[in-house]
């Protein structure tokens, strides 16, 4: 059937653009990264990306849009999740999720990073597409007096530190196992909510 293998071939170039974007970003960062570069490196012509996207930006919207499902679909499936905050293995839990995610996805991560330093209409969208993610969390922190700041400070906090330990590499930081850091996160985010 034609309309299939079209739809097939498209989803297949697609992957292949995205695959190929999240390899030159790791190589170059996004910010020096041109749309001929990811072409380049999916075997693709220039004129294939804009079938897909209509720019950088666009691209880097999808892959987040990516991550989040397949995050989203991973905690879903683990019967661990709870969403009892108020029990430390709850919270250790989601903080290990959250660094072993930040792990596997740190160069679209980063991608993001920089593509919201250098345009604030893009920084409000990726907030707003993340928006939902804090208001799921805020619903672990209904016993707190305010969910949803806290919310936003305990992501604020996680992100920030997974940024210095698994970005910059910061010397202070290069003796703490990927254990100690989710102890010292939930440790952290436990005391705060809990006391």
């Amino acid at each position: 059937m034609p309309g299939t293998t079209r739809k097939a071939q498209a989803a297949e170039t697609e992957a292949a653009l995205k695959a190929a974007a999240v390899r030159v970003f790791g190589r170059h960062g996004y910010l020096n990264t041109k749309i001929t570069d990811i072409t380049a490196e999916a075997g693709r012509s220039a004129g294939s990306f804009y079938n897909h996207f209509k720019s950088k930006e666009e691209l880097l919207e999808a892959l987040l849009a990516d991550l989040l499902e397949a995050g989203d679909a991973a905690v879903l499936s683990d019967e661990r999740h709870s969403s009892d905050f108020g029990e430390r293995d709850a919270i250790r839990w989601h903080v290990a999720r959250f660094w072993d995610f930040f792990r596997a996805n740190r160069v679209v991560l980063i991608a993001l990073r920089q593509a919201a330093l250098v345009d604030q209409r893009f920084a409000d969208r990726v907030a707003e597409i993340l928006e939902p993610d804090v208001h799921h969390l805020a619903g672990h922190l209904v016993h707190t007096e305010r969910p949803e700041a806290t919310a936003i400070a305990i992501t604020g906090l996680c992100q920030q530190f997974a940024y210095a330990k698994l970005v910059e590499e910061q010397p202070m930081l290069a003796a703490l196992t990927d254990e100690d850091v989710i102890d010292m996160l939930t440790g952290l985010i436990d005391r705060g909510i809990n006391g």
